[in-house]
């Protein structure tokens, strides 16, 4: 009797503790919007989805690497993450003596960003969906236009270290998201894709002249600035890069969360 009991109450830990690893997410209610690169007749539609409301934590990350040990700092393979892969951490399972539970994780390549979000169960959001959730601001779906909204974010870029901060320390915007401006740049499925040479819809709009510094300089507005930093940034990664204040989040589709 008390072995049955042992094991229920060990079952009861398991299932509370993979609970509690899933993040809170919110459905985002698709529409057309403009995005940085698109033309006036040219409207990207975005349908309905569900998106995490924080970014993804440091403690989360533990949990992962601990269950996945392929994607351990001492275990992962050089064409998935450069040297500076997890480079804070104690050990494979330990965080460093200054990183928070609560802060974002970091330092972590698109290869095991992406893996964490399948293991879930979900995905990487794509530019067009991140975008369309991160123009808006606590009261409004599209604040672009706004000099408040803009001036947020482009003091955010002069800020440094916020990727220290913990979650859920900046504003809450229209879709109850937290964190889109103000603590890391995250990972997208698509983040190079504005730039690939070929025959695609964005390549023939000569999209590649958004990530020359003069272009971004020469931008008529704040609006247009802050988003030019955010392309060139996407633009300048490669799937196996790490940088220290860039984390991720995921997104689930709306027919999945059916299921």
């Amino acid at each position: 009797m008390k072995t049955i009991l042992r094991l229920a109450i060990c079952m009861l830990l398991f299932f509370t503790v993979n609970v509690n690893c899933q993040s809170k997410m919110v459905k985002i209610k698709g529409d057309s919007y403009i995005p940085l690169y698109g033309r006036d007749s040219l409207k990207v539609s975005i349908s309905d989805f569900f998106m995490d409301v924080y970014p993804v934590t440091n403690q989360e990350f533990v949990q992962f690497v601990k269950e996945n040990p392929k994607w351990r700092k001492s275990a992962v393979k050089k064409i998935f993450a450069d040297a500076s892969y997890l480079r804070n951490w104690k050990s494979d399972t330990e965080l460093g003596r200054n990183q928070s539970v609560k802060a974002p994780i970091t330092s972590i390549s698109w290869f095991v960003a992406n893996a964490y979000c399948e293991c879930q169960g979900k995905r990487l959001p794509t530019i067009d969906e991140w975008e369309y959730v991160a123009m808006a601001n606590k009261k409004m779906p599209d604040a672009r236009k706004l000099k408040t909204y803009n001036e947020f974010i482009l003091s955010w870029y002069e800020k440094p270290k916020t990727f220290n901060n913990d979650i859920g320390s900046t504003f809450k915007n229209y879709w109850n998201v937290y964190d889109l401006h103000g603590l890391v740049w995250e990972w997208t499925s698509d983040f190079n894709s504005v730039l690939v040479s070929g025959e695609s819809r964005k390549d023939v709009d000569n999209d590649s002249n958004l990530f020359c510094g003069s272009a971004a300089i020469n931008a008529t507005d704040l609006m247009n600035y802050a988003a030019f930093m955010r392309y060139a940034i996407r633009g300048s990664l490669k799937a196996k890069y790490t940088m220290k204040n860039l984390g991720f989040r995921c997104v689930k589709d709306l027919k999945d969360e059916k299921k």
